[in-house]
Order: C-alpha cells, then structure tokens, then sequence
C-alpha cells in the first residue's frame, strides 16, 4: 500500500468497465505485462461504471494481486463519459491511456501510442481500428458517422468512437466531458489547439459479453456532435449564433409588414386577413426572442460556475 500512494506514476492506463466480468482478469494480464516491459513506472485504473455482475469482484481479486492496479465503483451506471472523467482525475501519470475491457483492443498497441506521442509530436493519440472485426450492422453506420463528424468538425480521423487512445496529461486536466461526449474528445481538444493524430491498432472480435450498440447511439451521437460544434464555435459567444438568427428573422418579418404596409397605402384593403400578415409578426417576434436568447447565453457564458461532480463513487481500491 505504501508503494501505491508514494511512488507517482509516469504511465496511466484507464479502463472503463461496465457487466465485463468475463473479459477483465485476462484484460488487466495482458495490460500488466505490457506495461512492465517499458521499464517504466506506471498504474492501471479501472473504473466499473455500475456493473450488474461480477465485474467488482474480479476487480478485487485484480488489485489484490496487481501492486499497480487500483479500481474505483460507481454507485450505478452513470457512462463512460463519467468512468472516463474519474479515472482522468484519479490518474497520476504525465501521459493517460484509455481502451476498453471487452478485450476487443490489444494491449500490445501501447507502445505504439507512446511512440506517436513522442515522434508526432501529438498531445493526443486516437486508435482506428483497422481492419475492424464487427458486423457490418455496426461498421457500415460508424463509417457514414465518421465521415459526418469529420466533415463538420474539421477534425480528419477515421474512427471516432475507438476508445483505445493516449493523451498528454494536460489534455485530460483541461477537456471536460460529459453526456456522451466522449467521443468527441479529440473534436474538443482540436479546437483547445491540441495536436490530434492517429494510428491504426489491431482490433478482435467480442469474446465475452454483449454489445450495447444500437440504432439510439446514432441518433443520440449526432445531437452529442451539434452540441460538440456549439460549444467549440460559441460557449463563449452564444450571441453571435443567436444573434444572427435574431437579425435574420426580424429583418425578414420587418419587410414582410412594410410590404404589407405599402399596399395598405395603395389602398389594397384589407391586410388583417392575410396569412403574410400573421408571418411577418410571428417573424418579428422569434427575431426578438432569438436576439434576447443570444444575449441571456451571454450573461451566463461570463459567470464563472463550478460544475458538479457527474457520478457517485461507493469504493476505492488501493
């Protein structure tokens, strides 16, 4: 135990985990063995987001026979997005790395990370999984998702949602996630004016436990992606996005009632029955809420707010 809370770690690992009781114990093997290669100090974090079965009892028998290893439990499910924020907080190390329990991201591929880091040089390192060893229910949808979030983002990586990646400890101090905005870590460091790269890293097949994928991720993604794009471009200038909306809508409202007030002039009676009339009040209006919307984003973009904690731990280990 002392040698847990003296000696300071100079490589993190970070794994999230939720129901992978199955794949774990050979996870945190395999993980181990690469990392004592590298003759360097390090920890591994897993972090178990809830889970239903036995995943905290594996855990357990994990730190007990890993002297580098430590584990923390959420009180219930709370995402990745959550896991990933805690054991950002709790890592000690000055680089990070993050992948999944489910075994599907090869541990070997650690060096590889470190080395990009290096010779990039990158603040933060993404995996793509290639070739990808999922149905093409799944890959067909993340490859049209990618090219979306690439082409609106103006981030170029191939796979965004690969949660095998590396990072520079100032990245994960300074990115705060939430939501499931985690895959969207490398669009939010980008436009901190982090270095973004990527490499491609072996990927298996699922051996033990099910995939929570479904058709909701994408819909859910693609809001996730519209809020990653509003918070990069306007959290801190909200009005310059709903002021021009305002503007727009009010200007067009104005020359539809000025139209309508020429023809009044002309004596083209009545208007109060016309449909333009009804329009060009109702685009007034929404021009005047969408400005005064711009300018309360403002107010609250100015006020220095400390965000709560987004989860519950029950334990700790080591």
């Amino acid at each position: 135990m002392n040698e847990r809370k003296h000696v300071s770690a100079e490589i993190s690992v970070v794994i999230p985990a939720y129901n992978e009781a199955g794949s774990i114990g050979l996870l945190a093997e395999r993980v181990n063995s690469v990392l004592a290669s590298l003759g360097k100090r390090y920890e591994v974090i897993f972090v178990d987001d809830g889970s239903t079965d036995d995943t905290f009892a594996e855990l357990i028998r994990i730190v007990e026979a890993m002297p580098r290893a430590r584990a923390i439990q959420f009180r219930r499910n709370f995402g990745k997005a959550a896991a990933l924020t805690a054991g950002f907080r709790e890592a000690q190390g000055g680089v990070i790395l993050t992948l999944d329990a489910d075994l599907q991201d090869d541990p070997r591929e650690i060096p590889r990370f470190l080395e990009a880091l290096d010779e990039g040089p990158y603040d933060i390192v993404s995996g793509w999984k290639f070739p990808r060893r999922d149905p093409l229910a799944k890959t067909l949808p993340s490859r049209l998702f990618n090219v979306v979030t690439s082409y609106m983002s103006g981030v170029s990586l191939h796979d965004f949602n690969c949660g095998f990646k590396a990072y520079r400890r100032q990245v994960t101090e300074e990115i705060a996630i939430y939501g499931e905005l985690y895959r969207y870590i490398p669009v939010l460091a980008h436009w901190h004016g982090f270095r973004v790269g990527e490499i491609k890293v072996l990927h298996h097949p699922r051996r033990f436990g099910r995939s929570r994928f479904g058709a909701s991720r994408f819909y859910r993604g693609f809001f996730d992606l519209l809020t990653v794009l509003f918070l990069t471009r306007y959290t801190r200038r909200p009005l310059h996005l709903f002021g021009w909306m305002g503007i727009f809508s009010f200007l067009s409202g104005t020359f539809v009632s000025l139209y309508l007030a020429v023809l009044w002039f002309k004596g083209d009676r009545p208007i109060g029955d016309r449909p333009l009339l009804t329009l060009g009040v109702l685009l007034i209006i929404v021009g005047i809420q969408f400005f005064s919307l711009g300018l309360l984003g403002e107010m609250l973009a100015s006020l220095l707010v400390t965000r709560r904690t987004d989860y519950s731990i029950r334990r700790r280990l080591g």
